[in-house]
C-alpha cells in the first residue's frame, strides 16, 4: 500500500441518528466525498461517507453503517487517511505537508540545521517546525522569506532564519522555539 495521507478527523458525535462532526484538512471539505472510502490510520478499518453538509467550522457527515448516536461516538477522535495517489497534483509552490514532514532542513549556506518535524497553522498562515541536532524543536513562519526553496526530489528545504526573534537575547532564530510574535509571519 502507499502512503496514506490524514484527510480528515471525526469528531464528537452529532444528534442521535448516527451524525459525527467531522474536520476536513482539504482546501474543499467536500473533497473527502471524491476520494471514495477513508481509511484508518492502520489501513485496516473503512469509513464511507454517506452523506456531509456544511457547519460553522466543520462538516456534519454520516457515515454507511452508523446510525445511532453510540456509534457515532465510538468514531471520535479517529484520523481518516487516503492513499497518496488519489489526491490531486500540487500546483507550483504548494505542498502536501506529508510531503514536506522529514525533509533535510538546511541554511541558506547548506549547513544541516536539521528535519522538518512537522507544518502548523495557528490561525496567522504556515508555520514551519524544524527539529535542530539537538536541543528544542524550532518554529518559524513558513514563508518564501524564510523558506525560500523547498527542493521535495532533493530531500530539503532551505531555511533563511529571521534576523532576530523578539525576546530573544542572541538574535539566533533557529534557537528560539517559536515564531515571531505580531504579524503575518
Amino acid at each position: 500500500m502507499s502512503a496514506l495521507i490524514c484527510v480528515a478527523r471525526i469528531g464528537a458525535a452529532h444528534g442521535v441518528r448516527g451524525a459525527v462532526k467531522l474536520w476536513t484538512f482539504t482546501e474543499d471539505p467536500f473533497a473527502v466525498k471524491r476520494y471514495g472510502p477513508l481509511l484508518s490510520k492502520d489501513g485496516k478499518r473503512q469509513f464511507e461517507l454517506a452523506q456531509a453538509r456544511e457547519a460553522k467550522d466543520h462538516l456534519v457527515a454520516t457515515f454507511k453503517g452508523v446510525t445511532t448516536r453510540d456509534e457515532a461516538e465510538r468514531l471520535n477522535g479517529i484520523e481518516l487517511y487516503v492513499a497518496r495517489e488519489k489526491l490531486p497534483a500540487t500546483d507550483p509552490g504548494e505542498y502536501y505537508h506529508a510531503d514536506l514532514i522529514g525533509l533535510a532542513a538546511v541554511s541558506t549556506a547548506g549547513d544541516a540545521l536539521g528535519r522538518v518535524l512537522a507544518i502548523h497553522n495557528f490561525g496567522a498562515g504556515d508555520i514551519i517546525e524544524i527539529a535542530p541536532l539537538k536541543g528544542p524543536t524550532t518554529l518559524l513562519p513558513f514563508t518564501n522569506a524564510v523558506v525560500p526553496e523547498v527542493d521535495i526530489a532533493g530531500g530539503r528545504v532551505v531555511i533563511a532564519p529571521p534576523q532576530e526573534v523578539e525576546g530573544e537575547e542572541d538574535g539566533d532564530a533557529l534557537s528560539a522555539g517559536r515564531p515571531r510574535e505580531g504579524g503575518d509571519p
